[in-house]
């Protein structure tokens, strides 16, 4: 079976909830050794990307990831990772701690780190990095990884359920700490998925060789608008996310 993820939107002061079921899925059972990492990475496979959702399905499931991103590694696949903690994944197992202790082994694989404050201490839901901490929490982290390039994370306010102030902020050995656009004020149809949009427009700015701040410039956009829509699932084009790092309006288009 595969996993299902519920959410009730929030409103005002209620904020959105997740509710996820991904217990016993076909993901969840996977063992180190069920796939062929040597043959998926021999194809010509450029980018490898796995997070803390993955490792925290199961027992089984963080050596699985562990496995995949050293094969990715050994054969010259840049490898990303997103600690992206869950409370709900690790009630029972350790809870933020033991997250914590996995995120550091695997993200010791990985070129770039997107959601990188996690791997300080600042997990949604515990103490928050001030904006002026951000840079030296990201020169923190880059201490605990000496192997990864490129550092980066979403800012988030949340002065309520349908206003957020978002941005974001990146390091790497080239330029040092760099910050994206902000966006003050964003008015939030629902907000599952712009973190993910966010490493995806990363990731798209990298391989495009676009440089890190334009590569900020494209998560946070991207993940700006899956914010307009409903659902995880982006329905952002190239061309509208250019626009709006462009200065877009909201006017309609025809």
């Amino acid at each position: 079976r595969n996993g299902l993820n519920f959410v009730e939107r929030g409103y005002g002061i209620r904020g959105a909830l997740g509710v996820s079921d991904r217990a016993h899925t076909a993901a969840s059972q996977l063992r180190k050794g069920d796939i062929d990492w040597d043959t998926v990475f021999a194809t010509g496979v450029r980018w490898f990307h796995t997070g803390g959702i993955f490792a925290g399905l199961s027992d089984t499931t963080v050596d699985v990831a562990d496995e995949a991103m050293a094969v990715a590694r050994r054969h010259g696949v840049t490898v990303s990772y997103d600690p992206n903690y869950r409370p709900s994944l690790w009630a029972g197992r350790g809870g933020a701690d033991a997250a914590r202790e996995v995120d550091l082994r695997l993200a010791r694989h990985a070129d770039v780190v997107a959601g990188a404050l996690g791997l300080a201490g600042t997990y949604p839901g515990e103490a928050r990095v001030g904006p002026d901490e951000v840079a030296d929490t990201l020169a923190k982290v880059a201490g605990l990884l000496p192997e990864a390039k490129v550092l980066a994370t979403t800012l988030r306010e949340v002065p309520s359920a349908g206003i957020n102030d978002w941005s974001s902020a990146g390091w790497s050995a080239e330029t040092g700490f760099v910050t994206g656009p902000r966006m003050s004020g964003l008015q939030v149809l629902d907000r599952i998925g712009s973190g993910d949009a966010f490493a995806a427009g990363l990731i798209h700015g990298l391989l495009s060789d676009t440089g890190l701040e334009r590569a900020l410039a494209y998560g946070t956009a991207h993940g700006a608008l899956t914010m307009t829509t409903p659902g995880d699932v982006s329905m952002a084009t190239l061309a509208e996310v250019e626009a709006l790092i462009a200065g877009a309006s909201a006017a309609v288009k025809r």
